[in-house]
């Protein structure tokens, strides 16, 4: 018995041991097994991270997991991701690890989780798919996988079709599919169960959208003739459930289909099913009256150039449905839908709704259209006839509205078009008539305001709709409007763009009335983090809608925009690609008009605008008071009292709300000041400076008819030199603040020599000369630090200087002319040939240039006194200026 139990024991540590360690043997045979069969028979990069091989997780089979699959087109799909899979699993005996490499090694199941498939068609008919190696002689190749596949599952994967070619994408998501069945045999049948969701968009048009269907198939396969045979078989679209049988053959030239279909029950129920379950909702307890059937054949080749002939019916007579938790029903429901081929060729299918109608209440609408060759010159005759109590949508169906729908739609319009004609404008071939109207409406979803509409109405033509009235309020807001719409089918049915041209007028209009709830709500954010400091969550800007083309002429008694109210608004706004152009745009505003023409544009992610303003006798104080950006172009504005002229380019980047942002702004202003008065007491650096210059009392400053020129960027304002007259004292100023209230100007005042003191205007005496009394002195003011707490410095070196150098210079040319007087004398006597008198005039001239000399250093009499002479002068200036700036009599260059 120990023996017996020895030798177990050491076959089961065999076995385990070769469990353990065979994985490892094989691996490497497994992984270059895989790239050998990748490159043999495809034409496109394929990597992957790793194969491992386990003995134990299918055991008695071996199972192979290859991780992180991808394959990668090449050339005209370069870099394209074909297919991806984090993981694919393999199981297959154990045996077939023992085959020669040449030898084909059987596949009995495969799991595929998570793939992603992306399946493309170019413009040029060329498909991403297409990567199969072509081999000389393909009858004699054997490939080194065979299959035997008794189950296999594809879990929570992905399928995307997008045809460039025909302009459609097809996407089938979280796919779960999984079957059964012997592929070896000629003939076997496949046991199949599939769900997923399904999408189809052609055209920019999107008919499913992530739609439910399943799919529970038991498909006989002949092998041997390429035949699948559907048995016993039922799908479901969202919850309809539809029972088909048939079969699909695949020829040389392509597939032979023949199936039928139709839905089990008929109860009206069934149409309800057909409605995706997120808006129709449970439908097990709904009341229902009436038929619902959907039947269909499907028959014929599938070519290049032919599909099956088709002939579906959807057909319900005299039905109702109503929800139990909803007070209304809909009743009088008839339903006669076609979909029809009758010739394989896919421009022949045409769409017939011969009857659409249905009552609630006491309201009927009425329908029918019929659309022919839809993959061509898509031809549509279309008739609606009724009216809708939009109240009684929420009364008869499960819709969810934030708010309430109400208002009574009424329409009677006929039309009939080819898709050519819309495209290309061709109005000669578009037929369209009728009324439509909209009364009592009221709407507030995504809007910061409910909107009420008390009254619209259009009248239908060819070319243009007129729409006749338009009455709304949102907020405090009121709209009146008219005009004409243009290319509205091409709106609707191509993506064009929406044309018009429209007079509005309004008493009150209010920007902030029209924005989204989003955007209110942001601007309430911002509000508070300004108070709070807080950081926010960034939403979407307004946005011009890209389909509008269109004029409007406006007129509004009251604009209000921001904090401001604009009187008597008018003028033309221009929308187009994104862009509102603002033309003759006028309006009163702060007691004066202003003239307003530019663009704003919400092309790119942040909005932006450029506009030209014409400001005429605006009250300075009051415009100061209610527009930021005055108080950061002028800040100094606050101390003037009178009227404002000025042209003023404006251009930079737009907040959310439509603001402007200041730290973006850039541009140029020509400003003229009209009949004002200051009020220094407002403004600390006028305190300075008058601190600093005790000789101008800025109360009796005069700044009429002020004229300067400014320009910003980057938060920083350029003043040119500007003149201003302070009784007279001319003051030139220039320099440049911040937004941030910052600044560095330069104020030069030219001071008569009157203001000088008597030290001076003695001196000025002496030289007893009409040009003296006009002598000025530059008195230069540095102005820095900030206009709550500015930094003010006097400069006197210069002034001193300048003084000096008239005042010399006067008497010098004073005293050179009396010098020449005497010199003329002198050449006369010596002409006469008076010697003696020449002699004295020799003593006498001398003496007249020592006079010269002492006159101008001061009335000495000996030129070594000149220097001393010239330095007593300088200090008289001096203390004359530092008296003039401080009230003292004796200072140095002043610092305040």
């Amino acid at each position: 018995m120990k023996k017996a139990l020895k030798i177990s024991g050491i076959s089961l540590l065999v076995i385990i041991t070769f469990f353990v360690t065979s994985p490892y043997i094989f691996q490497s045979q497994i992984k270059e097994l895989v790239k050998r069969f990748i490159n043999d028979n495809l034409n496109a990069q394929v990597e992957f991270s790793d194969v491992t091989l386990s003995f134990i997780k299918s055991f008695p089979e071996a199972h192979v997991n290859i991780y992180d699959l991808a394959i990668t087109n090449f050339e005209p799909f370069k870099g394209d991701t074909l297919v991806s899979a984090p993981k694919i699993a393999f199981t297959m005996s154990v045996r077939e690890l023992f085959k020669n490499p040449d030898e084909p090694l059987i596949i009995n199941s495969i799991t595929v989780t998570k793939a992603l498939v992306n399946l493309k068609t170019n413009a040029k008919g060329k498909s991403n798919y297409d990567i199969t190696k072509e081999t000389e002689n393909e009858a004699t190749e054997t490939s080194s996988f065979t299959f035997d596949i008794q189950d296999y599952q594809i879990k929570n994967s992905t399928i995307n079709y997008l045809s460039e070619e025909s302009k459609i994408a097809f996407i089938i998501s979280e796919l779960n599919h999984k079957g059964k069945g012997i592929f070896s045999a000629n003939k076997s049948e496949l046991d199949t169960k599939s769900e997923a969701n399904v999408s189809f968009t052609m055209d920019s048009t999107n008919y499913l959208n992530k739609n439910p269907i399943k799919l529970d198939a038991l498909i006989g396969l002949d092998l041997e003739n390429s035949k699948y045979t559907f048995k016993e078989n039922k799908g479901y679209i969202n919850q309809l459930p539809i029972k088909f049988n048939g079969f699909v053959q695949l020829l040389e030239t392509g597939q032979d289909v023949d199936i039928t279909f139709e839905n089990p029950e008929s109860s009206f129920k069934n149409f309800l099913a057909v409605i995706p379950e997120t808006y129709s909702k449970n439908i097990e307890n709904v009341q229902t009256t009436g038929d619902f059937k959907i039947k269909g054949i499907i028959k014929g080749l599938v070519t290049d150039e032919t599909i099956p002939k088709l002939d579906i019916s959807i057909k319900s007579n005299n039905a109702s449905f109503k929800y139990p938790s909803l007070p209304k029903s809909v009743e009088n429901i008839v339903i006669d839908t076609e979909i029809k081929n009758t010739t394989g060729y896919v421009k022949d299918t045409y769409v017939a709704i011969n009857t659409l109608d249905f009552k609630i209440d006491d309201d009927v609408f009425k329908s029918s259209a019929t659309i022919k060759n839809i993959t061509g010159n898509m031809l549509v005759n279309a008739n609606i006839d009724g009216v809708i109590n939009l109240e009684n949508i929420a009364k008869v169906y499960p819709v969810d509205f934030k708010t309430p729908l109400s208002g009574i739609l009424k329409a009677t319009v006929n039309t009939a078009f080819d898709m050519d004609a819309v495209e290309k404008n061709a109005y000669q071939r578009i037929k369209i008539s009728g009324t439509s109207s909209l009364t009592n409406f009221n709407y507030a979803e995504g809007f910061k305001n409910p909107i009420a509409i008390s009254e619209a109405a259009l009248t239908f033509n060819p070319e243009t709709i007129s729409l006749n009235t338009f009455k709304a309020t949102t907020g405090i807001s009121d709209i009146n409007a008219t005009g004409t719409i243009k290319n509205l089918l091409g709106f609707m049915l191509s993506n064009k763009t929406l044309q018009g041209n429209f007079n509005l007028n309004s008493n009150t209009f209010a920007v902030n009335d029209f924005m989204t709830d989003d955007v209110a709500e942001e601007t309430k954010t911002e509000t508070n983090k300004k108070a709070a400091s807080k950081p926010t969550t960034k939403t979407a800007s307004i946005k011009i809608p890209a389909f509008l083309d269109c004029t409007i002429n406006a007129q509004a008694n009251t604009v209000v925009y921001d904090n401001l109210q604009l009187k008597n608004a008018k003028g033309t706004l221009v929308i187009k690609d994104e862009e509102v152009k603002l033309q003759n745009f006028t309006t009163n505003l702060f007691d004066g008009k202003l003239a307003l023409s530019g663009v704003v544009s919400t092309k790119n992610e942040t909005p932006t605008f450029n506009m030209d303003l014409g400001i005429n006798s605006f009250d300075i104080a009051k415009s100061f008071e209610g527009m930021e950006l005055f108080q950061k172009l002028a800040p100094l504005a606050k101390i003037i009292q009178g009227k404002l002229n000025t042209t003023l380019n404006l251009k930079g980047n737009l907040t959310d709300d439509f603001t402007p942002n200041l730290n973006s702004l850039s541009g140029a202003a020509l400003a003229e000041i009209l009949s004002s008065t200051v009020n220094p007491a407002s403004a600390e650096l006028i305190t300075k400076l008058g601190s600093s210059l005790n000789f101008i009392d800025f109360k009796k400053i005069n700044l009429n008819d002020l004229k300067t020129k400014f320009e910003f960027n980057d938060g920083k304002v350029s003043v040119k030199p500007f003149k201003i007259k302070y009784q007279d004292i001319d003051i030139e100023i220039a320099g440049s603040h911040g937004f941030d209230q910052t600044m560095t100007y330069n104020a030069i005042f030219n001071v008569p020599a009157k203001y000088l003191g008597n030290d001076v205007t003695n001196l000025i005496a002496k030289i007893d000369d009409a040009s003296a009394k006009n002598i000025t002195i530059p008195i230069t003011a540095n102005i820095t630090g900030s206009y709550t707490n500015p930094s003010v410095k006097t400069d006197l070196t210069s002034g001193v200087t300048n003084l000096t150098k008239q005042l010399v210079e006067i008497q010098k040319q004073k005293l050179i002319n009396q010098g020449k007087d005497k010199a003329s004398s002198m050449l006369n006597d010596l002409i006469a040939g008076n010697k003696s008198k020449k002699d004295s005039a020799s003593t006498a001239q001398t003496n007249a240039v020592k006079d010269v000399l002492g006159s101008i250093v001061g009335g000495n009499k000996t030129a070594t006194d000149t220097t001393k002479t010239k330095t007593t002068t300088k200090d008289a200036v001096k203390n004359a200026l530092g008296g003039l700036l401080s009230g003292k009599k004796k200072v140095k260059d002043t610092t305040k």
